[in-house]
């Protein structure tokens, strides 16, 4: 090892250490890049820098990240997701563990609406989780269920991790949202039937809603869910339909979806100038979070891979025994071991990045390998100490939930989503199959 790697190794781990100290991952990546580029560099760090900035705000993909963060936060103000949980709770609330599977299913639907979590994830726990301590469900499969099911989110389309992940390893966002549709699916079929069969092994822990609660079962019924629904198919329609059919780039989709949002505001009688000014500035704030990281890690990666970090790590992967299986392996458990300390934005940028050269020796398909960082990084947002999830959770829901109810919730679904890795990883089709029959050479 020379002496720049030796110093690229102590940069990483000082940006551990940082981050976990509570310094802010953007400027943590900034201060460290910025302080071994003038040791190792001199001056020309400063335009080197500027650069860095300079490539990401010419970005047009990136223009869909602030566009999909305030459709989100359109939509959380809307009252769509009320009347969509309202409308599925009604319809499985008379069988055991139906109000957990109403929120799991209104979680997927809302996760194809929105590109970020925290709308999702507040907005259920405020709905979802006093409905179910009403009826006497479990404390940890009530927020669990919650937790992971608003994570969806993240991964299913429109994402803005997908669409953060695109121009940084040169992919088609296209194709990453078209890849990434089913193994959304999967992870929420994962956890309907673990509710399924927890719930048939333990009926104390989700009983059903009481008969004077429910409604009579019927065409009506079934009639009334699919119209409570129906604008948020309509939206997702408009917005992953138009990529996935090739009519719309992710871009020019994410204005539509915008636009759409602020029409179902307006139907839903919502759309109002406050309204408009506080999803304005919570589009600011999220937006403005994640190209500061954007920027700090662009900084911070060029200087490692100047110092000769990439090599190393790259050398050490490449080197491992047993074969290709065991480095994806090894990539993998690293991704997920990061999730418990760094953001899933600084995995992003930092990790993978230095991930990529090794999976290009390898041979692995760039568009599943890129997919699998994804369905990994969904385990972040439940491990703490840095699970967003849980934070989101322990911050809207009522007083008798515990931190140790949520951490205890959310165990089985880390499990649940582990499991949904190892299945895109023995079956690249899940990931694959989309992309190829819909959007063919397209993004190559």
């Amino acid at each position: 090892m020379s002496a720049e790697q030796f110093a690229a190794v102590v940069m990483f781990t000082l940006l551990l250490a940082m981050v976990i100290g509570g310094v802010h991952l953007a400027f943590a990546l900034m201060f460290m890049g910025l302080i071994l580029g003038l040791i190792y560099q001199g001056p020309a760090i400063f335009p080197m820098a500027m650069l860095q900035i300079f490539d990401v705000m010419e970005s047009e993909i990136l223009i869909a990240v602030p566009l999909f963060v305030f459709m989100g936060t359109i939509l959380e103000r809307s009252g769509i997701a009320e009347k969509v949980y309202q409308s599925l709770y009604e319809f499985f609330g008379p069988v055991r563990g139906g109000l957990a599977i109403a929120t799991v299913v209104t979680c997927t639907i809302f996760a194809a609406c929105t590109g970020v979590i925290a709308a999702t994830v507040t907005t259920m726990t405020l709905l979802a989780i006093p409905s179910m301590l009403k009826r006497k469900y479990d404390k940890g499969l009530a927020t669990g269920v919650v937790c992971a099911g608003g994570s969806l989110g993240i991964l299913i389309p429109p994402s803005v991790m997908l669409v953060m992940y695109g121009p940084m390893a040169n992919l088609s966002v296209a194709k990453l949202f078209a890849a990434a549709l089913f193994p959304g699916l999967l992870l929420s079929a994962l956890y309907l039937a673990y509710i399924i069969v927890r719930c048939w092994l333990q009926p104390e822990a989700a009983p059903a809603i009481s008969p004077e609660e429910r409604p009579a079962v019927g065409a009506k019924l079934v009639l009334h869910t699919a119209v409570q629904i129906l604008p948020a198919f309509f939206l997702i329609i408009a917005v992953l339909g138009s990529i996935i059919a090739g009519i719309a780039s992710p871009t020019e989709a994410s204005g539509v979806g915008a636009f759409c949002a602020l029409l179902l505001a307006a139907a839903y009688r919502k759309l109002t100038v406050q309204y408009l000014k506080e999803a304005a500035y919570t589009t600011l704030i999220v937006s403005t979070m994640v190209f500061f990281i954007i920027f700090g890690a662009g900084i911070f990666n060029a200087v490692f891979l100047y110092l000769g970090g990439g090599n190393l790590i790259r050398d050490a992967l490449i080197g491992l025994p047993f074969g290709k299986w065991f480095i994806l392996a090894t990539m993998m458990f690293i991704l997920f071991i990061g999730g418990f300390f760094i953001a899933w934005q600084g995995l992003l940028y930092i990790v993978v990045p230095i991930f990529l050269p090794v999976v290009a020796a390898i041979g692995f398909d760039p568009l599943w390998f890129a997919l699998l960082v994804c369905v990994n990084l969904q385990m972040s947002f439940l491990t703490p100490p840095f699970a967003y999830a849980i934070f989101f959770v322990k911050g809207a829901a009522p007083p008798e939930i515990t931190t140790l109810d949520i951490y205890r919730g959310v165990v089985p679904f880390v499990s649940l989503q582990a499991l949904g890795l190892t299945i895109c990883i023995l079956y690249p089709e899940i990931i694959l199959w989309l992309p190829r029959v819909t959007l063919g050479a397209v993004g190559k």
